[in-house]
């Protein structure tokens, strides 16, 4: 555990609340704030069209139902609701489906829990794009060294869910960050997101993807709103959640190492690490569909011609996508539609009729899903490889080792662009979604992120 000085704060604690206290008064290196825009737009896309889908659709008009003051923006919608409502709506849209971004060290998938909680703050408290920017950086740097310092083991093993505390740590530094509050105060949020903190990963059973979207985005959004949203209306907390006989390692920690929580704070931008996904779908499956289109174009490959399929992935990850009966997270299933159709859509990820369309079934039944330890020990992590045995030529093979969207294989402006309008134009139209675009990529010189509002907002779908 960390050691008190004569104040009682571990200097973990100190570091950390003076680092998001001064957070929007330090400028961001040039590729870290690109960065961070780029992932604000992907974040607003998987929001936009999360909110048609089952989940969004219920996180909005639950939402709608409380009522209140209208502080926030609550995306896809003509309605503006209390921030902390906006964060939990807009979180479960967010991660509606497998759109959103996703950190690997982390564990976690940091713009789902952090945007909403930062683009409420913000709209709250009439923050500046430059400083949204800057918040929502320092959120994936203090939601990725948060769940680093619990050092947990593997995902197959944790007790705890880091998908659940990442969020939540990085939506607090965001939220604490734009309502100004001082050291002190920033502690006390800390404080209460520390209390708040929880994830069972049970998540896994979920089937339709709903208890999902609040485990990984609403709620850490919703909590580190509402952490932040007590000590800005005077409640005061305890001065150091992460020391002391009972803390936050105490409590959630494998193998603790409080010093990960401000290690290089500063010089190391978790954002950069961050992935923007190419595919909309789970993030164990990238790399699984980055090898079977490579195989589709370079071979020609026709389905009439495969005779069998073997896919191979990192064992530590193979029971979150080994035949689920979610289309976006099932790897056969997406494998099976790539082959069919020579890609992979949005739409029709989300089509959960095709997951019994007899030609999809044909294909998957022809597929084969092996675990691999030397690929969860292999890196870059999430590879996978794709062997494809054919009628009457030979098999080929594909090893994907550099996922695309990852930071050893990223993708340029223009084509997450192209992603983002694929997402939202069907939602907004074209000039709507071409003015987002744009206001996002030059945030740094927008004078209050409530200008996002009304481009964000709408009532029917297509106007």
């Amino acid at each position: 555990m960390p050691h008190s000085d004569g104040s009682g704060i571990s200097p973990q604690a100190q570091r950390l609340a003076a680092y998001v206290s001064a957070a929007l008064d330090t400028p961001l290196p040039p590729e870290v704030a690109l960065k961070t825009r780029c992932h604000i737009l992907d974040t607003f896309a998987a929001i936009v069209s999360g909110s048609r889908l089952k989940v969004g659709r219920l996180a909005t008009a639950f939402a709608e139902a409380q009522g209140g003051k209208p502080e926030a923006t609550l995306i896809g919608t003509a309605q503006r609701v209390p921030a902390v409502v906006a964060a939990l709506a807009n979180g479960m849209s967010a991660h509606a489906d497998e759109t959103d971004d996703s950190h690997l060290r982390g564990r976690f998938h940091p713009g789902c829990g952090i945007l909403p909680a930062a683009f409420a703050a913000g709209e709250a408290c009439g923050s500046s794009g430059e400083d949204l920017i800057r918040a929502v950086a320092l959120g994936y740097d203090v939601g990725a060294r948060a769940v680093m310092s619990l050092g947990f083991a593997r995902p197959d093993t944790a007790l705890h869910s880091s998908h659940s505390l990442g969020p939540l740590f990085g939506a607090t530094a965001a939220a604490a960050a734009l309502y100004r509050l001082g050291p002190a105060q920033v502690r006390h949020a800390f404080s209460y997101a520390a209390q708040q903190a929880s994830g069972i990963p049970f998540w896994q059973r979920d089937s339709e993807h709903v208890e999902k979207a609040f485990d990984f985005g609403g709620m850490g959004a919703r909590n580190g709103m509402t952490a932040v949203a007590l000590v800005a209306a005077g409640f005061t907390a305890v001065d150091d959640p992460f020391s002391g006989r009972h803390s936050l390692f105490t409590a959630f920690a494998e193998n603790p190492d409080p010093e990960v929580l401000v290690a290089d704070l500063g010089t190391r931008f978790e954002i950069i690490d961050a992935s923007i996904k190419k595919w909309c779908v789970g993030s164990p499956i990238q790399s699984v569909l980055d090898a079977v289109t490579a195989l589709i174009a370079a071979h020609d490959i026709r389905p009439q011609e495969i005779a069998g399929v073997t896919i191979t992935v990192p064992d530590d990850r193979i029971h979150i996508i080994d035949n689920r009966t979610m289309p976006a997270v099932c790897a056969q299933h997406l494998a099976a539609l790539a082959l069919s159709d020579g890609t992979v859509t949005f739409e029709s990820t989300h089509d959960e009729s095709r997951m019994s369309d007899p030609a999809v079934l044909a294909m998957r039944s022809k597929i084969r899903l092996l675990p691999s330890a030397e690929l969860t020990a292999a890196r870059p992590a999430r590879q996978a490889i794709v062997e494809i045995e054919r009628i009457g030529k030979e098999t080929v093979r594909h090893h994907a080792k550099a996922v695309r969207g990852t930071p050893d294989n990223p993708m340029a402006v223009p084509e997450i662009v192209a992603k983002v309008e694929d997402l939202i134009s069907p939602v907004m139209g074209k000039a709507r979604t071409e003015a987002l675009i744009a206001a996002v990529l030059a945030l740094d010189t927008l004078g209050t992120v409530r200008d996002l509002g009304p481009l964000l907002s709408l009532q029917d779908s297509g106007q």
